[in-house]
């Protein structure tokens, strides 16, 4: 029977990867976001008749019910789904407005819940052999400046999979989370937050950080449903990050401190 994945996000970068990848080696591919254009787009790379889109706010826990069913009854089951939707940000704490951190911790925790809750269903059906895949981030490894509220987001979701890992392994459903380290993708193009007018892009290469092609994030993806590995490090960044934090803590802290103090000088405080 052919197998299909249901991929949040969709629309670019990652989730685009993701499908892709897996459509490459013969998956039927759901698409789900909230940019129609760019599921369109995303479509157009892969082989005809060989995928479905549906718009869907991951924020919305009814709708996901709903966008399952259709996915499932189209698909004719659902192998994994990737919780791959979220939004970037940053800048300290006192930048961020009380809607930009509801946003945030809705679109980049609450959603990745409410897709886990609504996928169970489906993967257990079928099972043994099925996946969630949880986008988090290298962000979740060590709590850096400047991004309290999208690390706390991404370090909830490495917890949720680590949860969910050992909550349905019996149950024959694989859980796996992919962290990478920066990823160059359209919602980089964005400032941190509405007090800032610079692209998320320009500070990371300023900093001299390198970008982690999304082909690298697919590759792992689909050798995270192959092997028992829970957590996916990905990108030179990223695991120099593991290592520093496993073995030397305080150099990640002395770091956190200095992004800190440059953010401060840059604002002449």
């Amino acid at each position: 029977m052919r197998k299909s994945i249901f991929i949040t996000g969709g629309a670019s970068g990652i989730g685009r990867a993701i499908a892709q990848r897996f459509a490459a080696e013969g998956w039927f591919v759901g698409l789900a976001d909230l940019n129609v254009a760019g599921m369109a787009e995303t479509q157009a790379l892969l082989p005809a008749g060989m995928s479905a889109a549906y718009r869907l706010d991951v924020i919305d826990a009814p709708a996901w019910d709903t966008v399952l069913a259709e996915f499932a009854a189209t698909a004719g089951r659902i192998d994994v789904m990737a919780n791959n939707a979220g939004l970037p940000a940053g800048g300290p704490l006192r930048e961020i407005t009380v809607e930009e951190l509801d946003r945030l911790i809705d679109v980049n925790l609450k959603g990745v819940f409410y897709g886990a809750m609504a996928a169970y269903p489906h993967l257990k059906a079928a099972a043994p052999g099925s996946a969630l895949i949880n986008t988090a981030s290298a962000a979740a490894l060590y709590g850096m400046a400047n991004q309290s509220v999208y690390g706390a987001t991404k370090a909830g979701v490495k917890s949720l999979t680590e949860s969910l890992e050992a909550e349905w392994a019996d149950e024959g459903i694989r859980v796996r989370s992919l962290m990478p380290s920066f990823i160059d993708t359209p919602l980089l193009m964005n400032p941190p937050n509405r007090s800032r007018n610079t692209p998320i892009r320009d500070a990371v290469v300023a900093a001299g950080l390198e970008f982690t092609p999304v082909e690298f994030v697919a590759f792992e993806a689909w050798r995270s449903i192959h092997e028992d590995k829970v957590h996916r490090i990905i990108g030179k960044t990223a695991k120099k990050m593991r290592r520093v934090a496993k073995w030397m803590p305080n150099l990640l802290r002395k770091r956190a401190r200095l992004l800190a103090e440059a953010h401060d000088s840059s604002e002449g405080r």
